[in-house]
């Protein structure tokens, strides 16, 4: 008599710890060359920028990625500085003039806005949300010239009030769609607790939850201080050369638009222009990732 046949289960080979870590370990390799490749990218235009702010025009032309101790000198830096074409020091205190205002009149506006529309239940509050972030789709230079034809009906153009107001609504829109998205954070007791201790609705924004909002405003004011400093289509259309009034970006073009090939005097000045703007963002870069991550998860 046969005997029956028996079925062996099936089982599974296990992966081994070597072979489960493999893709990962690729993954992390490959997401480091492609960072890589992404900062060189944008790393060499300012090493370049850097070390050509020290040599003297004959090396830039020759060798303009390499730099050695006898063409280095701070000469053409400081020429650039006590240049009569672009006084740095007056282009500096405008344009920090700028950031301080800006950045106060966007605070002041659209943190406001932002507490209403984020305690709002209804739906004419998601309608007002949603008008502001319209604003970011719009690119800034096609508002340029109506805007122009109102500030000149209003007497602003070619006046620092006008510029003023141009850049700060110009911010308005991401500042009320991040203050808003933070606030929607922001447990709604401080404000009840606010009202039973006799605060209105405006005193227990100021007094009580405006001062939480210090991680997003500070990424507000990165970004507003370091668009403002970069900025150059705006004051030279607002502004206009026949103001006299020059920020760090169009007096960089006018000291450097007549001498574009004479490189001693090109690239100290970029370097005296952009460096400020490096500092700062290097300074307060944590700022942008707390106030980011804050107002996008719920507290």
């Amino acid at each position: 008599m046969a005997t029956p046949l028996t079925k062996t289960p099936l089982t599974k080979t296990p992966l081994t710890k070597q072979s489960r870590n493999r893709p990962s370990v690729l993954a992390g390799t490959a997401r480091w060359i492609v960072l890589g490749v992404f900062a060189i990218t944008m790393l060499i235009p300012m090493y370049t920028m850097v070390i050509n702010a020290f040599k003297p025009q004959k090396e830039i032309i020759e060798n303009p990625l390499l730099i050695t101790p006898q063409s280095f000198t701070f000469d053409y830096l400081w020429a650039a500085i006590t240049s009569s074409r672009f006084n740095v020091i007056a282009a500096y205190g405008v344009t920090l003039l700028f950031v301080v205002l800006v950045n106060l009149f966007c605070i002041l506006l659209s943190a406001p806005v932002a507490y209403v529309i984020a305690r709002g239940r209804s739906k004419w509050h998601l309608g007002l949300l949603l008008l502001f972030v319209t604003g970011l789709f719009i690119p800034g230079q096609v508002t340029l010239i109506p805007v122009v034809f109102v500030l000149r009906v209003l007497g602003l153009i070619n006046t620092m009030p006008g510029f003023i107001l141009f850049e700060t609504a110009a911010t308005l829109p991401v500042s009320i769609f991040l203050f808003s998205a933070y606030l929607r954070t922001v447990p709604r007791d401080i404000d009840e607790a606010a009202s039973l201790d006799g605060a209105g609705p405006i005193r227990a924004f100021w007094t009580c939850v405006f001062p939480i909002m210090k991680p997003v405003i500070a990424t507000m004011v990165v970004l507003n201080s370091i668009g403002v400093w970069n900025d150059f289509v705006s004051p030279q259309i607002i502004l206009g050369p026949s103001s006299g009034i020059y920020t760090v970006t169009t007096g960089v073009y006018a000291a450097v638009g007549q001498f574009s090939t004479d490189y001693t005097q090109v690239f100290p000045t970029l370097l005296l222009a952009v460096l400020p703007a490096l500092i700062f963002f290097i300074i307060m870069q944590r700022h942008i990732i707390g106030g980011l991550v804050a107002g996008a998860t719920k507290g």
